[in-house]
Order: structure tokens, then C-alpha cells, then sequence
């Protein structure tokens, strides 16, 4: 028998049998080499690797043209510079609710298409290197502090739009490119915001446009005390004013 979750979205086991659901290609085959594709669903481009039974620990062999993997609720718990080395050919990541603890520097380096990179509900300390055309980066739920966030770790995506970093342990607002539309930083423990956080404080006339949502709601920081930090925003942050 077959499986569909809610939705519509298939399963690993409707991956055994081409003839299960007539819009699924295998593109890897069934060899020692290339198992992936009989524990996920492989469709074109697309890995489905959710659940994995037996339980998933690393990164699995993906097929070269790869472009969307979904690796979603394993126990892979590290990722190496060598699981995305020959799979330059990715736009989408994700990664969520996994044990991942440790991501080597360059892991991402070589992916210059990736533009969503889906880390939520880890275990990890610090962000490695991002690929600069990234759109879209999800690291809520991790146990990030502020010493594991480089100061420029995102100043360089040009792109990027939406940035989640809620439910961390971030002592401080790291710096926010000036493209980003979303930021959310709720429940951390960020006690302070400058005129410099946000806006640039040597300069009233500076607005921000695109930044229109910061969330810090659940966080230590009274914004009340800062109201000039706020002047460029179109709109409030959410979080304690009193």
C-alpha cells in the first residue's frame, strides 16, 4: 500500500515502484552507489528524503542534477564540505528538525544557484559561511549566541529577504542587509538596540523601505528606552515597550 500526506505530497514508499504515481522519475538508479532513491522519493531535480526509515545520519548521495532537497525530521547530525561538493546544480535546502550540531565552513560554498537554506529546529552553535545569492534563511529554533554569528555573516547577501533567527540565544542584532524584508529575532536574549541597529544614527534622513517586519518580541530589551532607533522603520518592531 501507498502513502500520500496531507496535501498531496508523496512519501518514501511511493518511491519503490515507478508505476505508484505516474509523474515520478527516478533519477538515480538502483545501485550500491546510489541508493538514495529507494529510501526517498527522486523526482526530477527533486530529493524527498522525510522520515527516513532506517534512521538518516548524514547528508545522503544525492543525483548531480539535484536542485530541491527536503531532508526534513532525520537524526543527521553534521553536515561536511563534501555532501553539496558536486551538487552545484541546488536552489533549495532544507534541513529542518534534524540533530545537526556542527555545519564545516565551506559546506555551502560551492552552491552559487542556493537560494532557500532551511536550518530550523537543530542543535547549532554557530552559522558557517552563506552563499551570497541566498533569498530566504531559516535558523530558528537552533542555540545560536552572538559569538557564533560572524559580524558579517549576512552583510554580503545582497538578496537575502527573509532572515529567521528566533528562538536562539542571541545577545545582540546582528548586521541586516539593506534588501531584507522579514527579520525575525523573537525569544533570545537580546537586551539592547542602538540608533546604529536598525537605522544609521549620524544620519535622520536615512530610511530603510524593504525592512518591513522585526519581530523581538520575547527578548530582555526594553524598546521603549531606544525610540530613535526606530526612526527609518516604517513600522514599529513588535516587542515589550513597557
Amino acid at each position: 500500500a501507498t502513502r500520500t500526506k496531507p496535501g498531496g505530497k508523496l512519501t518514501k514508499y511511493q518511491s519503490i515502484h515507478p508505476s505508484i504515481h505516474p509523474f515520478i522519475h527516478h533519477v538515480c538508479s538502483v545501485s550500491p552507489e546510489l541508493p538514495t532513491c529507494l529510501l526517498c522519493v527522486c523526482l526530477t531535480g527533486s530529493v524527498y528524503c522525510e522520515e527516513v526509515v532506517p534512521e538518516m545520519t548524514a547528508v545522503p548521495t544525492l543525483p548531480k542534477e539535484t536542485a530541491y532537497l527536503y531532508a526534513r525530521y532525520n537524526k543527521i547530525n553534521k553536515i561536511t564540505n563534501k555532501d553539496f561538493a558536486e551538487i552545484v546544480t541546488l536552489k533549495r535546502i532544507d534541513l529542518t528538525g534534524n540533530l545537526i550540531s556542527e555545519i564545516q565552513d565551506g559546506a555551502f560554498s560551492k552552491l552559487t544557484l542556493l537560494e532557500e537554506l532551511n536550518l530550523a529546529e537543530n542543535h547549532l552553535v554557530k552559522l558557517p559561511m552563506l552563499p551570497g545569492k541566498l533569498t530566504t534563511f531559516n535558523a530558528n529554533h537552533n542555540h545560536l549566541k552572538t559569538k557564533g554569528v560572524k559580524a558579517n555573516a549576512f552583510k554580503k547577501l545582497r538578496q537575502l529577504v527573509n532572515l529567521f533567527l528566533g528562538d536562539n540565544e542571541l545577545e545582540a542584532v546582528p548586521v541586516i542587509p539593506e534588501n531584507v524584508r522579514v527579520i525575525h529575532l523573537q525569544n533570545n536574549n537580546i537586551t539592547d538596540v542602538t540608533s546604529d541597529t536598525f537605522c544609521k544614527g549620524n544620519n535622520t534622513y536615512y530610511i530603510r523601505p524593504n525592512l518591513m517586519e522585526v519581530r523581538l518580541d520575547g527578548n530582555p530589551v526594553l524598546l521603549s528606552k531606544s525610540p530613535d532607533s526606530f526612526t527609518c522603520l516604517n513600522s514599529l518592531p513588535f516587542g515589550k515597550y513597557r
